[in-house]
């Protein structure tokens, strides 16, 4: 792929169908690439065994082949990438940046949920998580990019993070290590997912840093956080909420309300068409600039 060219991704973990919420996600992701003719790609983050669900996968992938949502390109697997991220980590530690903890969660969580850097002068061993440090100075812990959706975001990452946790104690790739290799490989040049990660890409962009890119590279990548798809309690739409998973034959449907509900004021009529003809009219006039900046929206009645 062309390192200066448009590649977006989705990237689902196998752990249930897909729900409304994961629609409205995988649709921007799709229509904003496909709207700037660019690559559209599909990540399967099937790194964490005890959370997936079998057969969650080929339930996923044919999901997104029923509602149109063909992806570029060959199919990657977290799974299949543990070599990459022992390299990575590897780095990190040639470079003084890892270290050794023993703290439990329960310490953390006691701490307010910011790491106080306890373990930092313990060297990286083989039976205990692994943390990345973060700059000694505040200033060059601060992280700041302009969101496509929220607008100007900026977070302190000694302050409101601290030095963390980049592998587990039971040897399982944290979420924030293999997404960041992963869109490195992939050349991602745009992120368009949940606000729920919102306060997860700080972290991403510093460790970009910490593996190599460039501030060009990184001021180059773009990032747009939706809001979430929240049910009738107020909870956000998930497989741990009982969020219901996509019906079999309700393509058009689904995806007619998915374009509501991210304000693209889709026709009623385009209700009634195939979902070809759906995503035909939703490329040609997709507009990131109208979705809301909100941090939620009650998903329809229907989901």
């Amino acid at each position: 792929m062309n390192p200066s060219a448009y590649n977006g991704r989705f990237a689902p973990s196998p752990t249930g169908p897909l729900h409304f919420g994961s629609l409205v996600c995988a649709l921007a992701s799709f229509l904003d690439a496909r709207h700037h003719q660019g690559q559209w790609l599909v990540r399967i983050e099937d790194s964490d065994p005890p959370r997936e669900i079998p057969g969650a996968t080929t339930i996923i992938l044919k999901q997104l082949e029923s509602h149109g949502l063909h992806w570029d390109g060959d199919l990657l697997y977290q799974s299949q990438r543990s070599d990459a991220y022992e390299a990575a980590l590897a780095q990190l530690h040639l470079d003084g940046l890892s270290y050794s903890c023993d703290c439990n969660r329960q310490r953390v969580s006691e701490l307010g949920g910011i790491y106080d850097n306890r373990c930092r002068q313990r060297q990286v061993g083989s039976d205990s998580a692994i943390r990345l440090k973060l700059p000694e100075h505040n200033s060059e812990a601060i992280i700041a990019f302009d969101d496509l959706i929220m607008g100007d975001y900026r977070q302190n990452l000694s302050t409101e993070v601290g030095d963390f946790v980049i592998q587990r104690r039971d040897r399982l790739f944290s979420y924030q290590l293999a997404v960041t290799v992963d869109d490195q490989f992939q050349n991602i040049s745009h992120i368009i997912r949940g606000a729920d990660l919102l306060d997860s890409t700080p972290r991403q962009l510093y460790l970009q840093r910490c593996l190599g890119a460039s501030v060009k590279q990184i001021s180059a990548m773009q990032y747009a956080h939706l809001p979430l798809a929240i049910n009738s309690q107020g909870q956000k739409l998930s497989k741990q909420n009982h969020a219901p998973a996509l019906m079999p034959g309700e393509e058009s449907s689904n995806l007619w309300l998915a374009l509501q509900w991210l304000q693209q004021a889709p026709p009623n009529e385009l209700r009634r068409e195939d979902h070809a003809t759906i995503l035909s009219w939703a490329v040609s006039n997709w507009s990131l600039a109208q979705i809301p900046n909100s941090a939620e929206i009650p998903a329809p009645e229907t989901t």
